[in-house]
């Protein structure tokens, strides 16, 4: 049975059995616990027994990527590591030496594809206090991680996604379509087919040279680094693939697009992204066309992941906010 057949507690339920078992794949001490820790794309746990053995195990989520996709994200993150850009989380070989293991139960169509992470420590930032300092943090990273990746040599062949126009607003959306979300009401779409067809125009005109489309993180958010003494680490590479560059700082704010607040953070990111590499005002021009990208692909999500809490949450008002954010970048790129 797919996994859209199946209710998301029944569903739950049944990926909790594929947890426990995948930990054979491992070695993981007998004894071990495993709790959900996240829904989204994947399923997310935390595995720990006594002694202090603690890892997180990501099931990935049906269809989602080959494995192919899931080793080239692997390669970029120890590449990252290794040449010194950033600290990511190291991931567990298998009992087979294979960091990528594909799970099978009877009560699912298909199999699943697993990795087992390190476990991290530290905390993700505050993010209901000053978030300043976070984003001036989030903007260097960013910068650190796009330096290196126009002089990476990439594995061939290079598998991930692409967050470009066509994915969002293509005959087949990678989230789905923004036009089947909840409480998208005429009104509000005809504020957003302006918005898609102002975004479509302006991203065409802006091209995708490797200097301003490439690898990225695609949803470096707060609350996907993770801050001890220690130092600062990124976490969460699921959704690295293919696009603008710029992009990166509209995924910092996904979800909180209409916060008053988002001038200064944006101005803080920007001033960490510029004390690593030099930003032509081109480019910060298109950032406002990048948000409205990624709010229309956050509201498709919503709509296509609306069994998980999380879109359930966000759903009553999130299509008539994006129409308020939308109406105001049409109001300074309609025209231009």
């Amino acid at each position: 049975m797919a996994d859209t057949e199946i209710a998301q507690d029944k569903l739950l339920v049944l990926l909790q059995g594929m947890a426990e078992q995948a930990l054979a794949f491992w070695d993981v001490p007998e004894g071990a616990n495993v709790q959900l820790i996240n829904v989204s794309e994947n399923t997310t746990y935390l595995v720990e027994c006594a002694g202090g053995y603690r890892a997180v195990l990501r099931i990935h989520r049906e269809g989602y990527h080959s494995r192919r996709a899931i080793e080239c994200e692997l390669a970029w993150i120890d590449a990252l590591d290794r040449d010194g850009v950033i600290t990511t989380p190291s991931y567990r070989l298998g009992r087979d030496g294979q960091a990528i293991q594909k799970l099978r139960s009877d009560a699912l169509a298909a199999p699943r594809f697993a990795v087992l992470f390190d476990f991290l420590e530290g905390q993700a930032p505050d993010e209901h206090g000053d978030l300043t300092l976070g984003f001036e943090e989030l903007g260097t990273i960013a910068a650190r991680c796009h330096d290196h990746v126009l002089g990476w040599q990439k594995p061939e062949p290079f598998e991930r996604l692409i967050w470009d126009a066509e994915a969002v607003f293509g005959g087949t959306p990678t989230w789905g379509n923004w036009r089947d979300a909840p409480n998208v009401t005429p009104d509000i779409a005809e504020v957003l087919e302006r918005v898609e067809a102002t975004v479509r125009r302006r991203l065409t005109a802006y091209g995708k040279p490797p200097e301003r489309f490439n690898l990225i993180h695609a949803d470096m958010r707060l609350a996907n680094l993770l801050v001890d003494a220690s130092g600062t680490r990124v976490i969460d590479f699921d959704d690295c693939g293919l696009g603008w560059l710029m992009y990166d700082f509209a995924a910092a704010i996904s979800f909180i697009e209409d916060d008053p607040r988002i001038p200064d953070l944006k101005a803080a990111w920007l001033r960490g992204y510029r004390s690593v590499r030099n930003l032509p005002d081109v480019d910060e021009v298109e950032i406002d066309t990048f948000i409205m990208l990624r709010r229309l692909a956050l509201l498709a999500w919503i709509g296509s992941h609306i069994e998980a809490p999380e879109p359930q949450a966000l759903a009553p008002d999130f299509a008539k906010n994006s129409a308020k954010v939308g109406m105001a970048y049409l109001d300074v790129f309609e025209g231009l």
